[in-house]
């Protein structure tokens, strides 16, 4: 059987291989398209292939069809095949060097016939690259700058780590004389979970434009100035960030950012929308088409919003974080707004940890932590006694544990505060699916969280069996950080994360939206899989310390971007709502 996570990342090889061999740009996008396809599909491959109908799916020709087939018969795909036969594995490395496109590597490696990146530096060092045509010392400069860069710091980063870099910038730009309007642009307003480059975008007077790009480039965490143009600017920060700012006129604006925000699949379909609709949507503005089919540049369209610009291509307002190609502009045809998640009606703290385990505050530092955020409960999970790495509970340990929550909830009584503190324990799944406490003792818990954190390469088939074992159990109420990545630092286990959602549904289990930044952890991608079951989920900060319990916010817009509602996330109920949830009650979220 085909998996469909396997043919979405081969398909994507193939995208970024046939760029590398210098192919037509538009069938490589294609193929990339078909990966998102394939990745947000609810159903393996091999039901659409057996049914005859995978060239129904969006973004699915007859010929990436056959390319599927034969991938899932053989176990190979000869496109891929012939690609990688002709584009040596030290090319990939040169994609992620900053300003060093497609073109101008496929023309460095052809005439001076280097592959690695040592050679490329050699290169630039030595002048080669600069004597190329179309290059030059400058480019050469960059190029080796680039590299020296991504030597030291990795290409991407963490989602919290770019909000470190984008908000202190923004917070002084919006001070700058002339901007009119500023807003973050690209993944980073889009919430994805790891970011490139820093994307801002700036509406301005031109005659403004220069001041802003001192102030811009003149910040103290500035370390070097990148380029430096009319209508934009780009710097290098002391932790390794590229930022780009640009600068376009406040009519501009509202295209600008629809186009600077992306997705690329999203962008696609809005101008294929505009086409459709006898107009040319670019990162300048919306205009009509001349008989040419081109842009009438002089009669641009008055925009004062983006909600405006949607208007235009008969589309409600799209929400940044849903804007990746996944169907959102299909429901946006017909809908006003899409119910999401605020992090307002996140009423909980549920999955944190105390000094009981490996946590850095003690259980009544945390509750008051939750009770100045405004939460109304918290669910003490510390490590059960497998992880003893982390500090994990003796059964004697736990009971000790239930009474100085006792302590505290008294305590607070008598002080007048009204806060739910539930007992619960993050248990660790042993390698045969069994929890590592018995059962009379799980069952005293208000709740338990299974989490697996250790062994986390087995086989899929082991695998699976291991968290079917653990969703069956009676204790279990949430399944915690399913895949077990560390973004950027480890990668997933092996998991048919479709058939996991299915199972969880089925028994009324949560798996978790793990809200911090290292994991988020149930991955949006599963978001349609998740709704068309029913899943439930608790967007949990997985806190070690007060600070950590701010991480809900990642988790709100992770479950966002997944297209949660409160009405499936469980730490959106009430209190007793909650204590009756965890009980196996049925209960439902008021919206």
């Amino acid at each position: 059987m085909a998996d469909n996570k396997n043919i979405a990342e081969r398909l994507r090889q193939v995208h970024t291989l046939m760029l590398l061999a210098g192919e037509n740009r538009f069938r490589a996008i294609a193929f990339d398209r078909a990966a998102q396809t394939i990745e947000g599909l609810s159903e393996p491959v091999d039901h659409y292939l057996e049914s005859g109908t995978l060239t129904d799916l969006k973004g699915i020709g007859s010929s990436i069809a056959e390319d599927i087939r034969l991938f899932s018969e053989t176990g190979s795909m000869p496109v891929l095949e012939d690609l990688k036969e002709r584009v040596p594995d030290g090319l990939i490395r040169w994609l992620d060097i900053s300003g060093l496109g497609p073109k101008n590597i496929v023309k460095i490696h052809k005439e001076l016939g280097i592959t690695e990146v040592e050679e490329l530096a050699d290169a630039c060092r030595d002048g080669r690259v600069a004597a190329l045509p179309g290059l030059g010392e400058k480019s050469a400069e960059k190029i080796l700058k680039s590299i020296e860069w991504l030597q030291q710091h990795s290409q991407r980063c963490l989602i919290s780590e770019a909000r470190e870099v984008a908000l202190p910038l923004l917070e002084v730009l919006k001070e700058a004389g002339g901007v009119q309007q500023i807003e973050v642009a690209g993944s980073l307003r889009r919430w994805n979970e790891t970011i490139g480059d820093v994307d801002l975008l700036v509406a301005a007077d031109e005659v403004d434009n220069s001041a802003i790009f001192d102030r811009f480039t003149g910040h103290e965490m500035v370390v070097e100035v990148l380029g430096r143009g009319e209508t934009k600017s780009s710097i290098r920060t002391e932790s390794g960030r590229q930022v780009d700012l640009r600068i376009v006129n406040p009519e501009q604006f509202p295209a600008a950012l629809v186009y600077f925000t992306g997705s690329k699949e999203h962008n696609i379909v809005l101008r294929r929308r505009a086409r459709e609709r006898g107009m040319v949507l670019n990162e300048y503005g919306l205009f009509p088409a001349n008989q040419d089919g081109d842009a009438d540049s002089s009669r641009p369209m008055e925009l004062s919003s983006e909600t405006e610009l949607y208007r235009h291509l008969d589309l409600a307002w799209i929400p940044p974080e849903l804007r990746e190609g996944r169907g959102e502009v299909e429901y946006f045809e017909s809908h006003e707004e899409m119910p999401l998640v605020t992090p307002e009606e996140v009423r909980g703290v549920v999955h944190l940890h105390t000094t009981w385990s490996d946590g850095k505050q003690t259980v009544e530092q945390m509750a008051r932590a939750s009770i100045e955020r405004g939460y109304t409960y918290m669910g003490v999970t510390d490590h059960s006694r497998s992880a003893a790495y982390a500090g994990g509970l003796s059964i004697d340990e736990v009971k000790k544990q239930w009474d100085e929550i006792d302590r505290v909830i008294e305590k607070f009584s008598s002080e007048g505060i009204e806060f739910t503190i539930f007992k619960g324990i993050e248990s660790d799944i042993l390698a045969d699916g069994s929890l590592d406490y018995p059962d009379d003792l799980l069952d005293g818990f208000d709740f338990v969280i299974a989490s697996i954190h250790h062994g986390m390469d087995m086989p899929r088939e082991k695998m699976m069996d291991r968290f079917r074992k653990a969703i069956e159990h009676p204790a279990v109420r949430m399944i915690g950080h399913p895949t077990g990545r560390l973004l950027l630092r480890r990668g997933e286990s092996d998991l048919d994360m479709n058939q996991l959602i299915e199972w969880a549904a089925e028994h009324q289990t949560a798996i978790e939206i793990n809200a911090n930044p290292h994991r988020l952890d149930l991955d949006w991608r599963h978001g349609n899989k998740a709704l068309e079951a029913g899943l439930l989920t608790s967007i949990n900060p997985d806190a070690h310390n007060v600070e950590g319990i701010d991480d809900i916010l990642y988790g709100v817009m992770i479950a966002r971007k997944a297209k949660f509602d409160s009405s499936r996330i469980v730490n959106c109920l009430t209190a007793e709502e909650f204590r009756r949830w965890a009980r196996g009650e049925e209960v439902e979220v008021k919206e």
